[in-house]
């Protein structure tokens, strides 16, 4: 069903953005209204046109509600899948889990629908209102053109995709602290999932004086890993290009900072850019494509295996390296099975994207750096670019295509069927050791 809801989007989308009413300029091409259809449902922000001067006025506020019935279509329908799957397994381990007070185990699901939807229009309207003032200042032209901006790229921001307005993003704006920081802010706030946007909620509106609740384990990896990966992002990305005066060679020490930290943030699947990411080294290259295949949060609006999936998997590897016979995390230990399923997540997502890298490759002249940084763009859902997705042949970008509707609906469906699918058998085969390594 959710599979078909977004294909439903999609194909609405396709229509809408092929009329001759959505575009100045040329008359839109089939597979520029869907690649632009699947880029804005997915909240990606790929683009084989530039949204800026392609699309009409009518076109831009096409693709804004796309993006919007996508964000807050999976955003939704990912809270509902967590909270029923929550329910479901917390009968089953109720024993283990007293100490744990889950976000989303109380309470019917239409106060959690209605809790949804007023977080994203509350941080979409402040966040346009922010950028509004932000833009008047940055620039000298009419309030009403710098009023959808700020309502333009609010939206996008929240919900993690990453169409812009200008054709280069957001570059003109690099050394510019307001917009990037209110830009930054959005995109955490709504790619860091809405489980632990509401258990953050619930912590700081207890009563001075009564003792506040401890954070679930599940809030604690996802601030803490998201908060580690944006801090070696920034890193990576100044150490490689600190002296390109093509990236951040030319610019003062706080603003190489900001753009290497603003730039590490898009990778959290946002997707708008501050420097010029084809001119980028490929080290970081490679880098962001790891941030990126890793995504946001569980729930939320952003992409990718999800921070939870790749801390799970870090645990198991620390812990296979000290010698555990139990994963733990914050004084709790983490089922056999969680551990199964994120490492099938990982590895089904993993090889998706070396599919469709090796097939962009052989369908066009790229290199394999490239399309690696483009499959990874669009299975994330991110939407940075080196700047060769508009020159694909058309087969390339159906695979990018594929790629963004796998990855928006696939580690949300795929981890839900993992668990639906759960079997408990009455047997067990005898236990023989295979030699490894």
């Amino acid at each position: 069903m959710v599979a078909l809801v977004f294909l439903v989007a999609i194909a609405v989308g396709t229509l809408l953005l092929w009329l001759p009413v959505s575009a100045d300029g040329p008359r839109t091409t089939p597979m520029q209204a869907l690649f632009t259809a699947v880029s804005a449902v997915c909240v990606t922000g790929l683009t084989v046109v530039d949204t800026g001067s392609h699309w009409s006025a009518t076109g831009e506020v096409i693709v804004l509600v796309l993006v919007k019935v996508g964000g807050l279509g999976i955003m939704t329908l990912a809270s509902v899948v967590v909270l029923a799957l929550n329910r479901r397994l917390g009968v089953q381990t109720k024993h283990l889990a007293n100490a744990e007070r889950t976000a989303l185990s109380n309470g019917e699901i239409r106060p959690l629908l209605v809790a949804v939807v007023r977080y994203s229009f509350v941080f979409e309207a402040v966040g346009a209102l922010l950028l509004f003032v932000g833009f008047r200042f940055a620039h000298d032209r009419a309030w009403t053109t710098d009023a959808w901006s700020g309502v333009f790229h609010s939206v996008m921001a929240f919900n993690n995709a990453g169409f812009g307005l200008r054709a280069d993003s957001l570059s003109a704006y690099v050394g510019n602290w307001w917009i990037n920081g209110v830009i930054a802010a959005l995109v955490i706030c709504g790619g860091i999932g809405f489980p632990v946007l509401l258990e953050l909620r619930r912590r700081l509106a207890t009563p001075r004086g009564t003792r506040r609740p401890s954070l679930t384990l599940h809030t604690r990896i996802t601030l803490i890993t998201t908060g580690v990966l944006l801090v070696l992002g920034t890193v990576v990305i100044v150490t490689a290009e600190w002296t390109d005066d093509r990236t951040l060679g030319a610019m003062s020490i706080p603003e190489k900072l900001l753009a290497a930290g603003f730039q590490s943030v898009q990778t959290r699947t946002a997707g708008f850019n501050s420097i010029d990411i084809g001119a980028m080294d490929t080290v970081s290259w490679l880098f962001m494509s790891m941030l990126m295949f890793v995504g946001g949060g569980s729930a939320g609006t952003a992409g990718g295996i999800k921070v939870t999936t790749f801390a799970v998997i870090a645990l198991m590897i620390w812990s296979e390296v000290r010698g555990d016979a139990d994963v733990h995390a914050h004084r709790r230990r983490l089922p056999e099975r969680t551990q199964r399923r994120a490492v099938a997540i990982a590895a089904i997502s993993m090889g998706a994207v070396v599919a469709g890298s090796l097939a962009i490759k052989s369908l066009s002249t790229t290199d394999l750096d490239r399309s690696l940084f483009e499959a990874t763009s669009a299975f994330g859902t991110v939407g940075l670019s080196t700047g060769i997705t508009a020159s694909l042949p058309e087969p390339a970008q159906a695979v990018l295509v594929v790629l963004m509707y796998l990855g928006r609906l696939g580690p949300l469906t795929l981890g839900a069927a993992l668990v639906l699918r759960e079997r408990h058998l009455r047997f067990r085969y005898p236990e023989e050791q295979p030699i490894l390594g």
